[in-house]
């Protein structure tokens, strides 16, 4: 089950992140292109096969595990200015790029390394799974390390959260409120995460649905706005020819 929703979520962030190729090149929303095709990388490096291919090719000391943190914190930050933007959330654009942003980001990127520093890393292992079964000093830093990798998606979701309950009760068209429903489910599974270290291991299972019910949320709902976005640009443009005539 958990590896049918791993490959499904890569097909659809990969066929999304494919489709924008064109309007990329045209020089149009890039930054849509680089959420989904980050997205595509993160889901790919939390897959064990691909995961163990590449991080055996990087020396097998899980080096690909800090590559994707910091693949996450890319896609989450441009996922935040994209809807903080888009939405007209001034206040969490500036949580995002201004001073305390660029601060929290700081702080978390240093902790990650640190903390990744600290481990016997070892033998490649996706989610650094093998080195956590081992236990002692180094399966307590892993917990800690994926604390801090989970801090700033976390910070990034919870200022992204009230803009886009505004957005769901107001006035705006409906697929932009389904949208921003979805783009709020994804920023609560986020926050969700930080509770991991606090749930059993038996609920494993559990906590692969809510970091992927996150990916999914995010991208369909990037994806509903982008397509909302080109069906006005046609309903516009048709309008336009009408008049014309």
């Amino acid at each position: 089950m958990i590896e049918i929703l791993q490959w499904s979520t890569l097909a659809i962030c990969a066929l999304v992140a494919i489709a924008r190729v064109p309007s990329m090149l045209r020089g149009e929303n890039r930054t849509l292109f680089w959420i989904f095709a980050l997205m595509t990388l993160a889901i790919i490096l939390s897959i064990e096969a691909p995961y163990v291919a590449i991080d055996q090719a990087l020396g097998g000391f899980n080096v690909a595990n800090l590559i994707l943190r910091f693949v996450i914190f890319a896609a989450i930050l441009c996922v935040g200015i994209r809807v903080t933007r888009g939405f007209g959330a001034t206040d969490g654009y500036r949580l995002l790029t201004g001073p305390v942003g660029m601060m929290a980001l700081a702080l978390v990127s240093l902790a990650v390394i640190g903390l990744f520093i600290m481990i016997d890393s070892q033998g490649s292992s996706a989610g650094l799974a093998g080195i956590s079964r081992k236990g002692g000093p180094d399966a307590v830093l892993v917990e800690y390390y994926g604390a801090a990798g989970r801090a700033y998606p976390t910070y990034v979701s919870l200022v992204l959260l009230p803009a886009m309950v505004r957005a769901v009760r107001g006035s705006l068209p409906l697929p932009i409120r389904t949208a921003a429903f979805l783009l709020a489910v994804g920023a609560v599974a986020i926050a969700l995460t930080l509770f991991f270290p606090l749930m059993p291991s038996s609920w494993g299972p559990a906590k692969f649905m809510i970091n992927y019910t996150a990916v999914l949320c995010f991208v369909v709902g990037l994806a509903i706005i982008w397509a909302a976005k080109v069906g006005y640009g046609r309903n516009a443009a048709k309008q336009r020819t009408f008049t014309e005539k």
